[in-house]
């Protein structure tokens, strides 16, 4: 993989201009109804006043697609020229009607132009794959047609677990089939001179996000190609957890030049997102909100059996990790800056002893993370112990430093919440759904449990978790095992205990009886 420093091109987005050495723009998506306009352009206002410097909204169908043109108006009545952005899945139609609209379309290679929505394993020949990429370029042309006339801006997004059919039989659920995805419409797009694209590779797993990004840049460098790059980890889920996940991911990026524009994706209002995403671009890039000097990607080491990294606590200048037992090896306490150049194989086999200064505990958490992530993403340091000069103290330190484990995948202790940020298609209060879902299950450890608005993305969306906990329509839940719905049309109220009920019956067949 080329380690080759990259520069995104510049490109204009309406009134809004991205790339190349500018600040990482920050943006958000509405939930609301996009049919309610009232509701959709009071969200875009108070996101917008929060800080974020572009919109978008979900435009499932044509109806929805038309409605953009009133929210568009309401949001320049309102003294605003944020740029807006549709957000598109199956519909091309409605991508054409909301290209003339609004200033940027966001379009997803996996089931814009192949349909999907289960796997089905393709065989295909060589000259098979280029007449499906040709009849993929053929749907694409109406798009490109319209959006080089209004000097509408794409974003080809893609994400983990919505592949289609063709790229899953060749490469899999994997970062490569991803890159290779963007790639194919990279390529259609400039060969026919339309440039004004960015480009995102997302994924609910912190590791996949952070490879497939890595990768679509060697290509891109590979095939000449310097387009801005959209970061964010989807579903993220709330609270702490989903702000040290979001962080981990997307920080390890930044800290290596990579991300033109940021999304933190969590489930709660997402007015909320902008503040976040803000912080883990200034833990990273300071005041300048943009890295100058980009670190090295960190060499990634497989996790062996013996790495299991410890956290540990600091009595004075002893160090003892969760069992009391003490630490006489080589401790590498740096500042965060000193952070940002340490990298290598510096790291391996030592306690990571980074000194911060904060006395906001969202702020500590956010920033550790944003600095800490690329090390255990790189399956790097032996152990962790978090030192902060500010008022946050004690066990709030050891919890983060689990909960950084956790986000990285370096060392699972407790469940991991997988839950969308919700958007217009979602029919119930997801928000609610997700703390009932926690609270049942609470007692159990080491699953993946995604909370989901809708089935339109969702089953695809939470590839990789245990169970699943999705919306199919006002008050009705379907639940998953895995990638399959065994229980259908489960009324809200009574979901979380079916759910729960599904996981003690498998845990059972699971046990061996004595």
């Amino acid at each position: 993989m080329s380690l080759t420093p990259y520069k995104s091109d510049i490109i204009q987005i309406g009134s809004l201009t991205m790339g190349g050495a500018l600040p990482v723009r920050v943006q958000s998506m509405t939930n609301t109804d996009t049919l309610d306009t009232a509701s959709s352009v009071s969200q875009c206002i108070r996101i917008i006043e929060a800080g974020g410097e572009l919109v978008r909204l979900t435009a499932q169908g044509v109806r929805e697609a038309e409605n953009l043109a009133a929210i568009k108006k309401g949001v320049r009545a309102a003294g605003f020229e944020t740029p807006l952005c549709a957000d598109i899945h199956f519909n091309p139609g409605a991508a054409e009607v909301a290209a003339r609209i609004v200033e940027k379309v966001r379009i997803n290679p996996g089931n814009y132009a192949d349909k999907r929505a289960s796997f089905i394993r393709q065989e295909l020949t060589d000259s098979g794959w280029m007449a499906e990429l040709e009849r993929t370029r053929e749907r694409l042309m109406p798009l490109i047609k319209i959006c080089t006339e209004y000097g509408t801006a794409v974003r080809i997004g893609v994400n983990h677990g919505s592949l289609s059919d063709r790229i899953m039989t060749r490469y899999g659920n994997t970062p490569e089939g991803m890159a290779v995805s963007a790639i194919e419409f990279l390529k259609i797009f400039r060969g026919e001179g339309f440039n004004r694209i960015v480009v995102s590779m997302k994924s609910s797993d912190t590791l996949t996000m952070v490879m497939a990004n890595r990768l679509l840049v060697s290509m891109m460098i590979d095939e000449g190609m310097h387009y801005p790059i959209h970061l964010g980890i989807t579903e993220a889920g709330e609270g702490a957890d989903g702000r040290i996940i979001s962080a981990a991911g997307t920080g390890t990026l930044l800290a290596e030049g990579i991300g033109d524009t940021v999304r933190v994706s969590l489930s709660e209002p997402p007015e909320d997102e902008i503040p976040v995403a803000r912080a883990i671009i200034k833990a990273v890039a300071g005041e300048a909100c943009r890295l100058m000097n980009p670190v090295a990607s960190l060499e990634q080491r497989k996790p062996g059996e013996r790495w299991f990294p410890q956290v540990y606590t600091r009595e004075e200048e002893r160090f003892m990790d969760e069992s009391g037992a003490p630490f006489t090896g080589e401790v590498l306490t740096v500042t965060p800056s000193g952070l940002q150049a340490m990298g290598g194989r510096q790291a391996y086999d030592k306690v990571l002893n980074p000194v911060f200064n904060y006395d906001d505990p969202e702020q500590l958490a956010i920033g550790a993370a944003a600095l800490l992530g690329r090390f255990f993403i790189a399956r790097h340091p032996a152990g962790l112990c978090i030192s902060n000069s500010g008022t946050v103290q004690g066990d709030a330190l050891i919890r983060l430093a689990f909960s950084i484990l956790q986000a990285t995948e370096a060392r699972i202790t407790r469940n991991r919440y997988i839950s969308c940020p919700t958007c217009g298609r979602t029919r119930f209060n997801l928000q609610e759904a997700v703390r009932k879902v926690k609270s049942a299950t609470a007692h159990l450890t080491g699953m993946k449990i995604a909370v989901m608005g809708c089935v339109v993305n969702g089953p695809g969306e939470m590839a990789g978790a245990d169970y699943g906990y999705v919306g199919a329509g006002e008050g009705k839940v379907h639940i998953y095992r895995g990638t399959e719905a065994v229980i259908k049309n489960v009324p809200e109220a009574e979901a979380p205990g079916k759910l729960l009920e599904l996981i003690s019956s498998d845990q059972e067949r699971r046990t061996p009886v004595n």
